[in-house]
């Protein structure tokens, strides 16, 4: 079962990883089969629709990084989290706070982003 700090590290490491088959080995890694996220510019359900929400987003922000921040922080089945995301070698364009559910076997159930500007 993972720590907080390797969940957290494999939930950074898959939205920054291009390569769309190593990047859902660690979605599979970090989320359930049946995992939500939501946050408030997009949503996605399981495996491979996490996995679609990321490709996505990375399209959109070619060339940025996401790096935490803060965190993370759990108790019981919860854990948050803060992170930022920005270009290579540029400012933030966004930061965010995460807080996930944990499933008995350790990986990420649900997962709420909040978004701010830096």
């Amino acid at each position: 079962m993972p720590t907080p700090d390797t969940l957290v590290e494999g939930y950074i490491a898959m939205w920054n990883e291009p390569d769309a088959q190593r990047r859902r080995e660690l979605v599979a890694q970090t989320v359930t089969d049946d995992a939500s996220y939501v946050d408030p510019l997009m949503s996605g359900s399981g495996v491979d629709g996490i996995d679609a929400m990321i490709a996505a987003a990375q399209q959109q922000y070619p060339g940025h990084r996401f790096t935490l921040l803060t965190g993370p922080d759990a108790h019981n089945d919860r854990v948050r989290f803060s992170w930022a995301i920005a270009p290579d070698g540029g400012e933030p364009i966004a930061v965010g706070h995460d807080f996930a559910t944990l499933a008995p076997d350790g990986r990420m159930s649900s997962i709420t982003g909040f978004l701010d500007q830096p």
